[in-house]
């Protein structure tokens, strides 16, 4: 925890909204940021990052110190998130109807792929077809750095099914940008055979 959060916090705990103020000011950026990874709209991810810090605010005095502030507080961006995606009832794929092949080896890595398809404004549409607690997983990993522990406890699941999820969204991922890859080709290129 940053110094300036040291004073922030106990302030704001007790009711000093400049000290809430600052903290908000701090974090919106990284709030606004994910949410608008997991819900795909700015106007509902600035709803959603309101109403992360409402929540926030609200809970302060159950804030466990001994936790990094930022997880807490992107912890309940996240669980916000997953709730409306859940309201809005998105028609995913269900996970176990995926094969439990190995992702092959010339499958580009979750790195490249988010950096290549970031530039072109795709990845949004990718991570929309992701089940919410699995984007949310791939989201907190790439984006934020968080560890599987640090998943695993923001999202309420073990370590295990977070490796799990992770494993399963990449693969999906990877195999969602292989279909879109191909069909970006040029015409003429779609029907040639794949170079071994």
């Amino acid at each position: 925890m940053s110094n300036l959060e040291a004073d922030w916090l106990p302030k704001a705990i007790q009711g000093d909204q400049d000290a809430f103020t600052n903290i908000v000011e701090t974090y919106q950026r990284p709030v606004f940021n994910l949410c608008y990874r997991m819900l795909g709209e700015a106007l509902e991810a600035e709803d959603a990052a309101q109403e992360t810090f409402w929540r926030a605010y609200q809970n302060l005095r159950r804030y466990d110190p001994a936790r990094p502030f930022a997880t807490w507080l992107l912890s309940i961006a996240a669980h916000y998130c997953i709730d409306q995606q859940r309201k809005r009832r998105f028609n995913t794929i269900s996970m176990d109807l995926l094969p439990d092949e190995e992702v092959p080896d010339h499958a580009p890595t979750p790195e490249k792929v988010f950096n290549q398809l970031d530039e072109k404004g795709q990845l949004q549409k990718l991570l929309a077809r992701l089940g919410p607690q699995d984007r949310a997983a791939i989201i907190l990993r790439y984006w934020y750095e968080f560890s599987e522990e640090e998943i695993a406890r923001t999202l309420s699941l073990t370590v295990s099914a977070v490796k799990s999820r992770l494993f399963r969204a990449r693969k999906e991922l990877a195999q969602s940008w292989e279909v879109q890859a191909a069909q970006n080709l040029p015409e003429g290129r779609k029907h040639e055979s794949p170079a071994l």
